[in-house]
């Protein structure tokens, strides 16, 4: 979409049609698009069914309301900062008593819009001029306009001084999809890091996949998880250099590293306990294993067993029935036996897919109510099967 085209979808005109499209199926895209091209200009017809389209998908990401208003680009919104991810490091800014803050590659605007429903004047920079239109008709949508300035530059050349704290969100995807070296960021890490150098407070969102070796050792490390999912790992550079930390949302809770050693490995207790994904990128599992007086089933995999239950917002915990040896026969036979049609299938260091192993299962939920879950893995090197089921629920042994 060109940013003209967009100029007109934002005019009367542009309005109305976003309202006629706006509960149109994706299905029935092509259908509604000939209808509304004998009343319509052709290139806002196709803007705003990609608008719709973007809207419904963004719901995922924003909150509902907020979605049904929002402008967004393809990347835009494929690169936003989940709503309540930018929430949380809003809050974080406003702890730090940042009150005007300097947002570099804002994109479609969420982080900055997050960082001004804080009550944090924000300055949201991008070279793109589609993308800046569609960050300042985002601010406006929401009413946050008046926090919110968005301006179209390079950010490698605006000066930061000035700002209590910067925030950079470097592209991570180019035309031909996701980009995993840091020096293919746009711009590259190494800018945004030499920037965050010389403007503290700053943060630097990266991927969660970031070795740690490569943070840098002045900066700590933020892992974020929202529901369960790790979304993202964000750089601070705020003068606590080493610290490392996980974010569990939406409860909001943070799992400090205390460096402690890895923990020791023993045989499988009566309870199992799966820490959040935030917790693993973080190399935090031995907090946990802390936590619960556990140790690890094996050196190599996440999963910490002890021998009595233990409630821990950093980990699912599950009660343990059995320990096999990997065996898809003996497992099919023994589900039968329990009248178990229903299973979980988790798996960490194996290679067994889980919907295989259903496959081969073959279990029949409608003669059996039984569930269970199972857990493929290691247990001291060896493959093994774990069976149990969640804390505080009965299982079907």
């Amino acid at each position: 979409m060109e940013p003209d085209v967009f100029e007109r979808l934002l005019g009367e005109e542009g309005q109305a049609l976003l309202h006629e499209v706006r509960d149109v199926d994706p299905a029935r895209e092509l259908e509604a698009a000939t209808k509304l091209r004998r009343e319509f200009d052709a290139d806002l017809v196709s803007a705003a069914l990609a608008q719709a389209r973007f809207r419904q998908r963004a719901a995922a990401k924003f909150d509902a309301a907020d979605a049904a208003r929002m402008y967004f680009t393809p990347n835009g919104l494929e690169q936003a900062t989940r709503a309540p991810v930018a929430d949380h490091r809003a809050r974080r800014f406003a702890e730090l008593g940042a009150r005007r803050v300097l947002d570099l590659c804002c994109g479609a605007g969420g982080d900055a819009l997050a960082l001004a429903r804080a009550g944090i004047q924000v300055l949201a920079v991008d070279r793109d001029p589609l993308t800046c239109a569609v960050a300042r008709a985002n601010a406006e949508a929401l009413g946050l306009a008046d926090r919110m300035e968005v301006r179209c530059a390079d950010v490698t050349e605006v000066a930061t001084d000035g700002w209590d704290a910067v925030f950079a969100d470097p592209a991570r995807r180019t035309g031909r999809g996701r980009v995993f070296d840091p020096e293919a960021y746009s711009p590259p890490l190494s800018w945004a890091v030499e920037t965050a150098r010389r403007a503290p407070p700053a943060a630097l969102k990266v991927a969660p996949g970031i070795p740690h070796e490569a943070v840098p050792p002045e900066a700590g490390a933020e892992w974020v998880s929202d529901g369960g999912d790790v979304k993202e790992a964000v750089l601070w550079f705020t003068g606590s250099p080493g610290e490392i930390r996980a974010t569990l949302l939406p409860a909001g809770r943070t799992l400090t590293g205390r460096g402690l050693p890895d923990p020791d490995v023993g045989p499988v207790g009566r309870f199992l306990f799966e820490p959040d994904g935030a917790v693993i990128r973080a190399h935090l599992v031995a907090e946990v294993a802390a936590e619960v007086g556990g140790r690890l089933i094996d050196p190599t995999i996440a999963y910490v067993t002890a021998d009595a239950p233990h409630r821990t917002p950093y980990a699912t915990g599950y009660e343990i029935t059995d320990v096999l040896p990997f065996n898809v026969k003996k497992l099919r036979a023994l589900l039968r036996e329990r009248g178990v049609g229903v299973v979980t299938v988790k798996k960490r260091g194996s290679a067994v897919e889980p919907e295989e192993l259903r496959r081969k299962l073959k279990l029949d939920a409608k003669a059996h109510r039984g569930a269970c879950t199972i857990f493929l893995t290691r247990v001291a090197g060896a493959p093994s099967m774990l069976l149990g089921h969640p804390l505080g629920q009965s299982g079907a042994s």
